[in-house]
């Protein structure tokens, strides 16, 4: 589904597409976040979590993970799975627009696929919650398509530029690499790349504020 640059994420478009097969719904995390697994600390933050398998990977993992989706049938789907699996997380239904309001912080967190869906004010305030909720030093681990992609099906495309104008002032991008995103073999409504769609992988970290001056 494409989010327009000025478009207000369309819930109720989300929604029905969970009534069928959600494309992003794998039953597992995608490659780059297992790829970095061991750099990935707690407390852990999946934002847009969905159906948690994402979250439900780093809590057998040990990690103190909590999880946000702002539609509520996704959210009974993760619990769901997480009590058959035996395993806490803390799934919440949240808007990630509203991140820092409780006071909550993380050491890391993982965003798999929401920064493409959010017009360029929400990508805006997206960004600033973000580093209301981030500690100092810790980690973004983001997958976004990318404009190499071809045809507009689905998300927005991110040029890596973007990724570097949306993350300054306090952040400092450690790497991006292109990468692809498996979908749901269930999912035929639409024919990205083979292989899957191209994506961009993005390690970001969120710096320390400036040591005042004793001068």
């Amino acid at each position: 589904m494409s989010s327009p640059a000025k478009s207000p994420l369309d819930r109720a478009a989300f929604a029905s597409i969970y009534a069928g097969k959600a494309p992003w719904d794998i039953g597992k995390p995608q490659k780059p976040f297992i790829a970095a697994a061991g750099q990935v600390v707690s407390p852990l933050l999946d934002a847009g979590c969905g159906t948690g398998d994402t979250a439900l990977f780093f809590a057998a993992r040990g990690h103190q993970v909590t999880g946000i989706d702002f539609l509520e049938e996704p959210i009974r789907r993760a619990r769901r799975k997480a009590a058959e699996q035996g395993l806490s997380v803390d799934f919440q239904v949240k808007d990630a627009l509203t991140l820092g309001a409780s006071g909550e912080r993380f050491a890391s967190v993982i965003d798999s696929g929401l920064f493409h869906v959010f017009s360029d004010d929400d990508r805006r305030s997206y960004v600033q919650a973000l580093g209301r909720v981030i500690e100092p030093g810790g980690r973004l681990f983001l997958m976004c398509f990318s404009d190499a992609e071809p045809g507009t099906a689905g998300p927005r495309r991110i040029a890596r530029r973007e990724l570097y104008e949306a993350f300054t002032g306090g952040w400092e991008i450690e790497s991006i690499d292109p990468v692809q995103v498996e979908v749901n073999p269930q999912f035929t409504e639409t024919t990205f790349s083979p292989g899957g769609p191209r994506a961009w992988y993005a390690i970001i970290r969120r710096n320390p504020p400036a040591a005042a001056s004793t001068k």
